[in-house]
């Protein structure tokens, strides 16, 4: 199969979630907020979230994103999901380029592992800048290869640091933390560090400089020495040393990685312990893949701040080095067979999981027969890698049939999104309660029990009011509208007693209440 159609076939796989899923509340509708907001206040290099500083993240994703929404006169799910997919196609082009020479053998399995890994899968989707940030940082990588093994044009030594501080003007210091540790390392390992200055010398400075000086100017200009100090202190030695938001311990990113590479966990990692357990590591580019696993995961296991997501960087590697390595190995390997064999026995149990969970209380999915396709599709995908694995002693085909099992799942689960969306987000519950305003003529949404609400003020035009538990029971909002959780009515037996009888919608796991 040509290249060129596997990424047909993913962005097939993936265009029902991206143009018919909702936002999700935790982090994509404040990102929409903020993006907002700064639209609003016509600021530029400095953002707010409900009028508060943020400087969590650098501008340029919302540059992009404030861009979609002048352009499109409005915040667009497939817009917004694209500023994350093509970055993603991006990335698995220059890793299928980067190997072509090494190894084209196994580079179609390469290519469906990373399109299938599950939290790669997932990032090529999100309104999250993480896949951004990648794109320019695996492009740094190359580019530095390239003129470390002289095949760089004169515009690689100016194109490396562009594609370093644009990482960091996309996240934040991992950006150039990745390219700058896994480099020095490499050529530390490689006995050739004398030559760091062709790669970090002065043009590199300068470039860095240039641009960290624009955006420090910018933020000074717009928001002053307090947003200044909060973008260039809080948010990097509070993060990395005292972190005040997502503290893990050291070992987080030991657990996450087995959920994050899934389902190509025990292959991936297994051919890369192998690999260098029996010396098979030995090309550069081997060499230099590992290096970059390695820094990358020993340098965010010593930052304090940790989410599964901060690894990303390191996947295309952990994917396409144990690729690179597989031909070293018997194919017949009964270990081999059984680091796939896991997986597909896992997912032999989706529909059985699928049909008892339905007859929990929390099943927002049963009865909606895409779901039961889909678990079905996964569970049949399974049986058919296993009778692959021992019964045809194959391993090149159950790879593609596992990758195109998740892919089937992915697209008929996407096409379920219009049934679920009330559960997973709040566009339909703030149109129902504009409807239920304008009906009741109130100008005022209450909510209780929703945790980061305020960013419903993307869909509902204005702020919402946070009520507490006494002025609900003591009918202080009559004749207003509360936006109210099944979670919050269900564990508080006098807010159940006196919104019982009132005028309610459900939507989802969601009530809008006409008091």
């Amino acid at each position: 199969m040509k290249n060129k159609y596997l990424y047909l076939i993913w962005f097939v796989a993936l265009l029902p979630v991206m143009i018919l899923r909702d936002y999700t509340p935790d982090n994509e509708l404040r990102y929409l907020s903020i993006v907002d907001e700064a639209l609003q206040n016509g600021d530029v290099f400095t953002f707010t979230n409900q009028g508060e500083i943020y400087a969590d993240k650098p501008p340029l994703y919302f540059w992009l994103m404030m861009a979609g929404k002048i352009l499109l006169g409005g915040h667009r799910m497939w817009f917004l999901s694209l500023l994350s997919f093509v970055p993603a196609v991006i990335v698995l082009t220059t890793m299928a380029k980067w190997v072509r020479k090494e190894n084209a053998e196994n580079q179609t399995e390469a290519l469906l592992m990373l399109m299938t890994a599950g939290l790669f899968t997932g990032l090529a989707l999100v309104v999250r800048m993480d896949m951004l940030m990648c794109m320019f940082i695996v492009l740094a990588l190359y580019t530095f290869f390239k003129i470390y093994k002289g095949e760089g044009g004169k515009r690689d030594s100016f194109l490396f640091p562009v594609y370093v501080f644009l990482a960091l003007f996309t996240k934040g210091p991992v950006g150039i933390l990745v390219p700058l540790l896994s480099t020095l390392v490499f050529l530390l390992y490689q006995r050739k560090i004398h030559t760091w200055r062709q790669y970090w010398g002065w043009k590199s400075l300068l470039v860095l400089l240039l641009g960290c000086g624009i955006w420090f100017a910018g933020a000074y200009m717009e928001s002053g020495s307090e947003y200044l100090n909060n973008l260039l202190v809080h948010q990097t030695v509070g993060r990395g040393i005292n972190a005040f938001h997502h503290k893990r311990p050291f070992y987080y990113y030991v657990l996450s990685v087995w959920y994050s590479l899934a389902p190509w966990m025990f292959l991936s990692v297994g051919l890369i312990a192998f690999g260098g357990v029996r010396r098979k590591i030995q090309t550069e580019i081997e060499r230099f893949f590992l290096i970059i696993i390695l820094t990358t995961f020993v340098m965010l296991s010593v930052i304090s701040s940790k989410l599964a997501v901060y690894l990303l960087p390191s996947f295309p590697f952990f994917i396409f080095l144990p690729a690179l390595l597989l031909k070293k190995f018997d194919p017949t390997n009964i270990w081999l067979r059984i680091s796939l064999a896991v997986p597909a026995i896992i997912f032999t149990l989706a529909l059985p999981a699928v049909f008892y969970l339905s007859g929990t209380d929390d099943a927002f999915f049963a009865g909606v027969f895409l779901v039961y396709l889909a678990a079905g599709i996964i569970t049949l995908s399974g049986l058919i890698v296993l009778y692959l694995l021992f019964f045809k002693k194959q391993l090149q085909r159950p790879v593609r049939v596992m990758a195109a099992g998740v892919l089937l799942t992915v697209f008929v689960a996407g096409l379920a999104m219009p049934q679920l969306n009330p559960y997973l987000g709040w566009s339909r519950l703030c149109e129902k309660a504009s409807a239920v305003a304008s009906e009741k003529r109130t100008t005022d949404y209450y909510v209780y029990g929703i945790s980061r609400a305020e960013s419903m003020d993307v869909f509902l035009k204005k702020d919402v009011i946070f009520a507490d538990k006494e002025e609900i029971v003591k009918n202080k909002l009559d004749g207003q509208l509360l936006l109210i959780s099944d979670k919050a009515i269900k564990k508080d037996e006098d807010i159940r007693s006196f919104l019982f009888g009132k005028e309610q919608y459900a939507v989802g796991k969601y009530l809008v209440v006409a008091l």
